[in-house]
Order: structure tokens, then C-alpha cells, then sequence
């Protein structure tokens, strides 16, 4: 079942992108618009392939795939998750387990997509950033009738590029990626990283189901 937290951080991810117009430019050396546009563009064209989506759900991952996750560092968030077990495992494991852990992170924001309802963002100030090498982009998520969801993006700069990438989301101060390696560590101690990568690739092979 796909974790409370990430439902959280796609109904913000939504909200942001129906919110304005699209912009094929996206700012990647400031990490507060990078945020704001990469979402609009995102749901925007989930809104406009609506039709097409209810007829083959699977067509939700070629959109996160290709308008969401070339602003995500999953590699950078995949060796988190292996965290204190990197060393014990072999880089020929680990170049598999990326791009398996970027599979299942598209498979699983992808279902959660077809939760979305319609709900309102506001965003906190930008602050800034130039003397930072992470930044938390602060959101709230307003629902009437229930309390605001404070959910966070957190951004982190490229030494040598400039350029900002998501890496982490904090919903309610629970921390996507610290939930994810809590999930995954004990596996990849216990059974090895080559097994849970064939488990990451056998749960990102699932469709895309409206229910």
C-alpha cells in the first residue's frame, strides 16, 4: 500500500501545478521557481491527458517519467536510502539499485496521482539562497474543514553546475526519504542490496490502477 506521506507530498506536488500557467523554462539555479514551474508543467499536462490517462492509466508514469523526474536527484536520494550499508555493498549492485529505486519512486507517484482532488497551496516567502547548498521550499496544503498540511520540499544545489534538484519531501515533519530508508535498510542489510533492487523492480512494474 502506498505510504500516507506520499499522498501527501503528491496532493501538494497537484495543487502547485493546476495553481498557474505552464513555462517550458524552467529556473534551475533558483529552487523555489524550479519547484513552483516543474509541478505546473507536470499537471498541467496530466489535466490536458485526462481522457487518454482514463483509458490507459500507465500513461501517468511517461508523465512523471518525463516532466517531473529530470528535477528529482534520485541518485543522490537512492544512496541515502542505502545509507549505513553503502560501503558493504558493490558498485555494480549499487548502479543497478538507481535506477531501480527511480522506477518505483515514478510508479508510486504515478498511483498516487489518481487521487488528486482538487485541493488549494499556498507557498511560504522564497528566502535567500545564495550562501545555501539546501533549501526547504515550504508549503501548506488548505482543505476546508481540516487542519493546513505543512509539507517541504527540500532542494539541493550541484557543486559544479549550480543547478538545484529535489530530494526530499517532509510532510507533517515526517521526511519521505527518511521513511523510505527505514523501509529498505534492514532489507538491504538482511537479504542484500541485489534483492531488494528485483523487489523495487518487480513493485515498479505494477500498473497504474484507478479505484
Amino acid at each position: 500500500m502506498i505510504n500516507r506521506l506520499v499522498k501527501k507530498v503528491v496532493f501538494c506536488l497537484a495543487m502547485v501545478g493546476l495553481s498557474g500557467a505552464v513555462s517550458a523554462d524552467v529556473d534551475k539555479k533558483d529552487p523555489y521557481k524550479m519547484i513552483k514551474t516543474v509541478a505546473d508543467i507536470t499537471f498541467t499536462r496530466f489535466a490536458n491527458e485526462q481522457s487518454e490517462i482514463r483509458k490507459e492509466p500507465n500513461l501517468l508514469k511517461n508523465i512523471v517519467r518525463e516532466e517531473l523526474m529530470p528535477y528529482v536527484n534520485y541518485q543522490y536520494a537512492a544512496y541515502k536510502v542505502i545509507g549505513s550499508n553503502f560501503k558493504k555493498t558493490k558498485k555494480a549492485d549499487r548502479a543497478k539499485f538507481v535506477p531501480a529505486f527511480r522506477d518505483y519512486l515514478i510508479t508510486s507517484y504515478a498511483q498516487v496521482f489518481t487521487l488528486y482532488n482538487n485541493q488549494k497551496v499556498e507557498f511560504a516567502p522564497a528566502k535567500n539562497f545564495s550562501k545555501e547548498r539546501v533549501v526547504s521550499v515550504d508549503t501548506s496544503v488548505i482543505e476546508p474543514g481540516r487542519a493546513p498540511i505543512n509539507i517541504s520540499f527540500r532542494v539541493r544545489k550541484h557543486k559544479k553546475t549550480g543547478e538545484w534538484k529535489a530530494y526530499d519531501m517532509v510532510a507533517e515533519g515526517i521526511s519521505l526519504l527518511d521513511s523510505k530508508q527505514a523501509e529498505l535498510s534492514s532489507l538491504i542489510r538482511q537479504k542484500g542490496l541485489p534483492h531488494v533492487t528485483a523487489m523495487l523492480k518487480e513493485k515498479s512494474a505494477k500498473n497504474i490502477v484507478f479505484k
